[in-house]
C-alpha cells in the first residue's frame, strides 16, 4: 500500500480523500493556489506545496506544477478528485512516466470514455443504448444550426471535454442553435483548455439516473446502484438521491449490468459513473460516463457502507476487490442537497465575499458499513445519519476563482420519507452567513409536493420556477407554529431585558402576556402561560399550542418542540421582533403589544427605489462582451451583454422593450454587485 498521496485537486473533495487516506494510515500532501493558502484542505493535509497564482489555468490544471510538487514531496500516488486534472490522460500518462500511480483509471479508459464523441461509439459498439446525435465536431456556428435542424429541435450542446454542466446548453430553434453554440465554445475553452463541440437529441421530461461502477486491474467489476440527479439547474445537479425512486428491480439490473460492460469494454479499473438518460417508461440512453469519482459520491457510500476513495485507492494500489456483484447492498435512502454559494433571489447567480458564520449541522454516523469485504450493521444507531463533505470554515473566503460549491449536505435513514424529513432539520439548522447561498431554495425542494412525490423530471426547476426563486410562502398551520414558538421566545427576551435594565425583581412581574404576532400577511392574538417547563401560547380563535425551548435571547439558532413536534429557526433580532428563516422562507416576525400592533397599522410603507432602466450586475464578474451600443433599439430577451463568473458565462438580457441611453462598463472591465453597466431611456 502507499505510503504518501498527494491530492491534485482543493476544497471539499481533497477534504474527502484527505479523510480516507488518514483511515488508511497513509499521509497526504494537499497542493494550493494563492487564493487557498488558509483554505481547509491545507490545514488538514500533512504536507502541503504552493503551486501558483489564483486561476486554475495558473494553478491546479497546470501539469508542469503539479509534477513538481509530486518529485519535492515523494509522494508515490495522487488523487485526481473531480473536476481539473482528473479526466486528463496528458497527467496520467505523465504521472506514468515518473512511475507514480493514479488513482483513477487508464489513460485508455481516460481517453475512450473521457471525450463524450468517443464514449458514445465506444457504447454503441458495447450493445448500450445511446440518444441519438452528430457523432462529429463542429466548426462553426453555421454549422451546428444545419446538424441541429438534422437532428430536430430541441437539441443538446455539448463540450466534448466537458463536465459539471459547463460548457452544455438546450436549443429550441436557430437563434438558440448559434448563440448556444459560441457559449459553449467559449466555456469549455476556458474551464477545459478545449473548445470542442458536438450536439445530440435532447429528449424532453427525462430524468437523469447514473449507475456507479467499480472495477479493479483483474477484471472484476459491480454496480454500486444507481442515483437520481433529475434536479438540475442548467445542467448543473442541485439535488440527488439514491437509490432512484423511479427505478423498478428489472430496470436497475439492466442499466447496471450495461453500465459495468462498457466499464470492462475499456479496460476500465477504478470507480467510475455511467450517467443514463432514462424516460416515462423506463427507457434508457446512455448519455456519458465520468472517469472519476463523482461530486454526488457520498450518497452511494451511505446505501452501500463502501467508502469510494478507499476503494479506488486500493485497485490503484492493484489489490482485488474484496466483494461480488451478489454482495452489493441497497441499504435505505440517502439524499445529497448540494450548497452553492449563490443567491436564489438574483436568479442563483454567484455570490463571494467572507463566511461571517459557517455552522453545518452535527454529523452523525449510522447506516451500513463495509468492513474486510462484509456488511456490518454496529453503525446504524438511531437508525439515520447526517453527513456534511465540505472545504470551508467560518471566516474563509468564498472565492470567484471557483466553482461555488460550499458543501454537501448528506442525510440517511430506511426509508425516503425519513430521510427527506431529517434533511428537512437539517438545513434548518444549518447556519451561513456573510454570503449569498442557496439554503433556502434547497428547504424549499425537500418540500414541494413533486420532489415528495418522486416525480420530478430534468426540467423541474425550469417548469416549477419559471421566473426563478422569489422565496417560500408557508401555509397557515407552520405560520401558526411560528406565531406561537415567536410569542413564547418574545416573552424570555423581555424578561432578560427588564432584568438587565433593572425594572424587574424576583418580587415583581412586569412582562406582559398579551402579544399580537404578524408575519407573511397575518395576524394573531397571543396569551402566553408560561411555567417551568415551557409555555402554554392560547390564540385568540381559541386555539393554543405548547412551546418549550432552552433557546437564550441572542443565540441565532433557536431548537423548540411546538405540541411535541420539533422546530428549528434561525432567528435574527430586529426592531419589535425577529427575523425567521425557516423552511425555505425568509419571515419578518412582529412581536407588539395589543397597542403597539394598533398604532403600527397606521405607519406608511417605505417604497423601493426605481431601477427599472438599469441593467445592474447581477453578481461580482468580468464583462467578456457587450452586444449594443448607445443608442440601439433592445427588445424583450434580446441579449445585451455577459459576464463571467465562477467559469460560467452569463447572458444578460433586456426585460422589456427600451433605447440604450448609456453604457457604463465595457469587455474587461471587473464589477461589483448591482453595478450599473448601462441605462436605458
Amino acid at each position: 500500500m502507499f505510503k504518501k498521496i498527494l491530492i491534485a485537486n482543493r476544497g471539499e473533495i481533497a477534504c474527502r480523500v484527505i479523510k480516507s487516506a488518514r483511515k488508511m494510515g497513509i499521509s497526504t500532501v494537499a497542493i494550493y493556489s494563492d487564493a487557498d493558502r488558509q483554505a481547509l484542505h491545507v490545514e488538514m493535509a500533512d504536507e502541503a506545496v504552493h503551486i501558483g497564482p489564483p486561476p486554475a489555468n495558473q494553478s491546479y490544471i497546470v501539469i508542469d506544477k503539479v509534477m513538481e510538487a509530486i518529485r519535492s514531496t515523494g509522494a508515490q500516488a495522487v488523487h485526481p478528485g473531480y473536476g481539473f486534472l482528473s479526466e486528463n490522460s496528458k497527467f496520467a500518462e505523465a504521472l506514468a512516466a515518473e512511475g507514480v500511480a493514479f488513482v483513477g483509471p487508464p489513460v485508455g479508459a481516460i481517453e475512450a470514455m473521457g471525450d463524450k464523441i468517443t464514449s458514445k461509439k465506444v457504447a454503441i459498439e458495447a450493445g448500450v443504448s445511446t440518444v441519438p446525435g452528430y457523432m462529429g465536431l463542429i466548426d462553426d456556428a453555421d454549422e451546428a444550426v444545419k446538424i441541429s435542424n438534422e437532428i430536430g429541435y430541441p437539441v443538446m450542446i455539448k463540450a466534448s471535454a466537458g463536465g459539471g454542466g459547463k460548457g452544455m446548453r438546450i436549443a429550441w430553434n436557430d437563434d438558440e442553435a448559434r448563440e448556444g453554440f459560441q457559449s459553449s465554445k467559449n466555456e469549455a475553452a476556458s474551464s477545459f483548455g478545449d473548445d470542442r463541440i458536438f450536439i445530440e437529441k435532447f429528449i424532453t421530461q427525462p430524468r437523469h439516473i447514473e449507475i456507479q461502477v467499480l472495477c479493479d486491474s483483474h477484471g472484476n467489476g459491480v454496480y454500486l446502484n444507481e442515483r437520481e440527479c433529475s434536479i438540475q439547474r442548467r445542467n448543473q445537479k442541485v439535488v440527488e438521491e439514491a437509490p432512484s425512486p423511479f427505478l423498478d428491480a428489472a430496470t436497475r439490473k439492466a442499466m447496471g449490468e450495461q453500465a459495468v460492460a462498457l466499464a470492462k469494454a475499456v479496460d476500465y479499473c477504478s470507480a467510475g459513473t455511467v450517467e443514463f438518460i432514462v424516460d416515462g417508461d423506463r427507457n434508457f440512453y446512455f448519455l456519458e460516463m465520468n472517469t472519476r469519482l463523482q461530486v454526488e459520491h457520498p450518497i452511494t457510500e451511505l446505501i452501500t457502507g463502501v467508502d469510494l476513495v478507499e476503494q479506488m485507492i486500493r485497485v490503484a494500489a492493484g489489490e482485488k476487490l474484496s466483494f461480488t456483484q451478489d454482495d452489493v447492498q441497497l441499504n435505505g435512502w440517502a439524499i445529497e442537497n448540494r450548497l452553492y454559494a449563490e443567491d436564489p433571489y438574483r436568479g442563483f447567480l454567484p455570490s463571494i465575499g467572507r463566511l461571517s458564520r459557517y455552522r453545518p449541522p452535527e454529523e452523525v454516523a449510522a447506516g451500513p458499513l463495509l468492513d474486510n469485504g462484509k456488511w456490518q450493521d454496529e453503525a446504524r444507531a438511531g437508525e439515520m445519519a447526517v453527513r456534511n463533505d465540505t472545504g470551508v470554515y467560518e471566516g474563509g473566503e468564498i472565492s470567484m476563482y471557483y466553482d461555488p460549491m460550499i458543501a454537501k449536505l448528506c442525510t440517511w435513514a430506511p426509508t425516503r420519507d425519513e430521510a427527506i424529513e431529517h434533511m428537512r432539520v437539517a438545513l434548518d439548522s444549518f447556519e451561513i452567513e456573510g454570503i449569498g447561498h442557496n439554503l433556502p431554495f434547497l428547504a424549499a425542494v425537500m418540500d414541494h409536493p413533486i420532489f415528495m412525490a418522486g416525480d420530478m423530471t430534468t426540467a423541474f426547476i425550469e417548469e416549477q420556477y419559471p421566473d426563478g426563486f422569489e422565496g417560500v410562502e408557508l401555509p397557515e398551520p407552520a405560520l401558526r407554529r411560528i406565531a406561537a414558538a415567536c410569542s413564547a421566545m418574545h416573552r424570555v427576551a423581555e424578561i432578560r431585558r427588564t432584568r438587565v435594565s433593572g425594572r424587574m425583581d424576583n418580587h415583581e412581574r412586569k412582562v406582559g402576556v398579551d402579544w399580537v404576532v404578524t408575519l407573511q400577511g397575518q395576524r394573531y392574538e397571543t396569551v402566553i402561560a408560561a411555567d417551568h417547563d415551557g409555555a402554554t401560547v392560547r390564540f385568540g380563535d381559541g386555539g393554543e399550542m405548547r412551546v418549550t425551548s432552552d433557546w437564550t435571547p441572542g443565540d441565532p439558532l433557536a431548537r423548540l418542540s411546538v405540541d411535541g413536534a420539533p422546530l428549528v429557526l434561525k432567528v435574527g433580532k430586529i426592531s419589535g421582533g425577529f427575523r425567521i428563516r425557516n423552511r425555505g422562507a425568509d419571515l419578518t416576525v412582529h412581536v407588539r403589544t395589543p397597542r403597539q400592533a394598533e398604532l403600527a397599522e397606521l405607519m406608511p410603507e417605505k417604497v423601493a427605489p426605481d431601477t427599472s432602466r438599469m441593467l445592474l450586475c447581477p453578481m461580482p464578474g468580468l464583462i467578456t462582451k457587450v452586444n449594443v451600443a448607445v443608442g440601439d433599439e433592445v427588445q424583450e430577451g434580446q441579449a445585451l451583454c455577459a459576464v463571467e463568473a465562477m467559469k460560467m458565462e452569463n447572458i444578460l438580457r433586456a426585460e422589456k422593450k427600451g433605447t440604450v441611453s448609456k453604457i457604463n462598463a465595457n469587455p474587461g472591465d471587473s464589477l461589483a454587485v448591482d453595478d450599473v453597466i448601462m441605462e436605458f431611456e
